[in-house]
């Protein structure tokens, strides 16, 4: 559990996110549809992506959490909840220590129930949900839920959003875990008494309230209960050592029926100075998440096998872990992982990697997913993340996460505090852009060299070079990397003349090529020997579009260019030429344009390009003053039907000819009704570019 503070040198990556409608739906789940598919874009096996969606906010420590029917239950210590990117103390809602969420939205439903205490500090601690999906169950430290007296633990029907009242049981301390099956209630805790008789950490009670005969008392707290899948046993986690007089430290299983040992673990299968934090069971196996204080400790996770309870695997990374889940034969940890040198993986960071992917029938090695979170606040045990739920709700799988942090730093560092949600799909952001791009001249041609890029939920990357502006790669490789793994790719252009400048720039793509990054800073080289031929590439220096819906407005300082015939777009274009080098005359001329990421930004309509004959600047360009043109194209585009996709426009080298040396102005026009929007130079690097080929007569 060491607590290492510095920021490792990991490119994370940010995007811009619309702001959803913020309105409060209905409590009750809509009718489940089957869940979608793994997104495309991910790297096998893993199926949740890292991008986090809006989601509402706590203002304190989110503990537990579960769900129902497409609804997310979240427990924990705060007394408000507030819109997804709002800062605390911004629109907030009352929400005292319990929220529900629309698990597709991150919205919260009408169901408000407070969860209080006459002294002391109310928290819940514990959620679970019984197999109907009609009734949940909270356990923790409260007295009263909406003024209805209960005793740490409380029943609450999910389709009324009331107190069972019927459910009333006296319990001596918190409660801290829950697992229901269709007739009992399993309990551990800091109790030693429940309905005034003796239950040590952990007790059974039916779905009614009674007290169940069932014992399995342990000498310190009950941390984790779960039942096997066949309903015979139940798995108990915590910081005991002894469960029913046996020596088994913080992990036992035990009988459904009466809690008799059914396998026990001694000390030193598990580090005298580790606990368990929380466990998963499902028809995979049994994995179980540790949290040790010390030195040399167990911090890692466990997985078991159903058949017999003994162990399947082992991770011995350090940095405590807090949950776990499964998900499509993917095991899913929230934990503040630093250290994993000895499996293999990343060695110490000097700061937490805090959510984690493995197989379920192997620890190493670690999948490529990354999202991460940071602590948390100040004032609050800086773990992150605490616990995890995969949600179905209209035919998407929502992973959600609740814990102590107040950011999410892989996004950008953006404020979210005491939730965060994934998806299975789709996959949005591209891998980062290639950096560090060399080339050289080499004995049979030009070597190009790049450090491979990183990407948040994909490990296996595509990477495109492209030469001298051209939109289609001269080569294509794919290469596995995470973030601390980034090998070294090399790649030798054996197609080169003598004495002629070379540039290359790279692109890297996701698995099934969805996302794709910007193109790399050119890296150029000049070839040895007479030149009979160069290519130079100019990007814009300057770019607008104008409006003739709003024929006042300037668009110079926007990240996108638009071009349409009706309602009018037209964008305009700068570049600064070159002259032609001596003894060369110019052969070729391509004018390159990116459509945007925006949903609309492909068109079927043809592009024309076309000479500015009149006067213009980029900051105070109208569609009122707009400049004139000429009247013969110097090249065309036959649509752009890819958004995210560069796309070349031959030009007239008659028409370029007599702007070398000088200035080049060009404009984007279009007859028909489709919208075309295209990335502008203010991107950086993705914006339009002009290149130019000159060759020896």
């Amino acid at each position: 559990m060491e607590r290492s503070r510095s920021r490792r040198g990991v490119r994370r990556v940010g995007v811009v996110v619309t702001a959803l409608a913020l309105g409060v739906v209905a409590w009750g789940g809509a009718a489940l549809t089957q869940s979608a598919p793994q997104a495309h874009a991910l790297t096998a096996p893993v199926g949740i992506t890292a991008d986090d969606l809006p989601t509402w906010q706590t203002n304190g420590v989110v503990w537990a959490v579960a769900q129902s029917k497409g609804v997310v239950f979240a427990g924990g210590t705060w007394s408000s909840i507030r819109p997804p990117g709002a800062s605390p103390g911004t629109g907030e809602q009352r929400a005292v220590n319990f929220a529900a969420f629309n698990a597709a939205t991150g919205e919260p439903t009408d169901c408000g129930l407070d969860f209080t205490v006459g002294s002391g500090t109310a928290t819940v601690r514990a959620l679970a949900v019984s197999p109907d999906g009609d009734t949940l169950y909270a356990g923790g430290n409260f007295a009263a839920v909406n003024g209805t007296p209960v005793s740490r633990v409380a029943a609450i029907d999910i389709a009324s959003c009331t107190v069972k009242t019927g459910f009333s049981l006296s319990v001596s301390a918190p409660v801290h875990a829950l697992a229901v099956t269709g007739d009992t209630v399993y309990m551990g805790g800091d109790f030693t008494s429940v309905e005034g008789e003796s239950r040590g950490k952990f007790a059974a009670v039916t779905t009614g309230g009674a007290l169940k005969p069932w014992q399995a008392d342990a000498d310190d707290v009950g941390r984790a209960v779960e039942v096997t899948p066949d309903g015979q046993s139940v798995v108990l986690g915590g910081d005991f050592d002894y469960v029913r007089g046996s020596n088994s430290h913080a992990l036992a299983v035990v009988n459904a029926s009466d809690g008799a040992i059914k396998r026990a673990y001694p000390s030193g299968f598990i580090h005298r100075n580790s606990v368990i934090r929380g466990i998963h069971v499902d028809s995979t196996g049994i994995y179980t998440a540790h949290e040790g204080t010390g030195g040399g400790v167990f911090d890692g996770r466990l997985a078991l096998n159903l058949s017999d309870f003994g162990q399947r695997w082992r991770d011995t990374c350090l940095g405590a872990t807090q949950d776990v889940t499964v998900y499509k034969d993917v095991l899913y940890s929230s934990s503040h992982a630093h250290n994993c040198r000895s499996m293999g993986q990343f060695g110490e960071l000097y700061e937490r990697q805090h959510l984690l992917a493995q197989s379920v029938t192997s620890p190493t090695p670690l999948l490529g997913w990354f999202p991460d979170t940071d602590d948390g606040p100040a004032g609050v045990e800086q773990v992150g993340p605490r616990a995890m739920v995969v949600a179905p709700r209209d035919g998407t799988d929502y992973m959600w996460v609740g814990g102590s942090f107040s950011r999410i730093q892989s996004s950008g560092n953006k404020p979210q505090q005491g939730l965060v949600r994934f998806a299975n799909g789709p996959d949005t952001r591209a891998p980062t852009v290639p950096d560090q791009v060399t080339a050289a001249n080499v004995t049979n041609g030009v070597q190009v060299s790049w450090p491979a890029s990183t990407d948040l939920d994909d490990s296996e990357l595509t990477y495109r070079v492209y030469r001298n502006g051209e939109t289609h790669p001269v080569h294509t490789t794919t290469v596995d990397s995470v973030f601390w793994r980034r090998p070294t790719i090399t790649f030798t252009d054996t197609d080169t003349r003598p004495g002629t400048v070379y540039s290359y720039r790279i692109t890297a793509s996701d698995a099934g090529g969805a996302n794709t990054s910007s193109r790399s800073e050119a890296a150029a080289v000049t070839t040895p020997g007479t030149p009979t031929e160069t290519t130079v590439e100019r990007e814009a220096t300057a770019d607008a579009y104008v409006n003739g819906a709003s024929t006042g407005s300037t668009y110079g300082t926007h990240q996108q260019l638009a071009v349409r015939g009706s309602a009018a777009y037209e964008s305009y274009l700068r570049f600064s030429l070159p002259p032609a080098p001596s003894g060369m005359v110019l052969k070729n001329a391509r004018l390159t344009v990116r459509t945007s990421s925006d949903p609309n930004a492909n068109t079927a309509d043809t592009i024309s390009a076309v000479p500015v004959t009149g006067d213009w600047s980029e900051s105070a360009v109208t569609f009122a003053d707009r400049p004139s043109l000429g009247s013969t194209p110097l090249g065309t585009l036959a649509g752009a039907p890819e958004a995210q996709t560069d796309y070349a426009i031959p030009l007239s080298t008659s028409g370029v000819n007599g702007s070398l040396g000088g200035t080049f102005d060009v404009a984007l026009t279009s007859a028909g009704t489709d919208s075309l929007w295209l990335w502008a130079r203010e991107t950086g690097g993705t914006g339009p570019k002009l290149t130019l080929t000159f060759r020896k007569p």
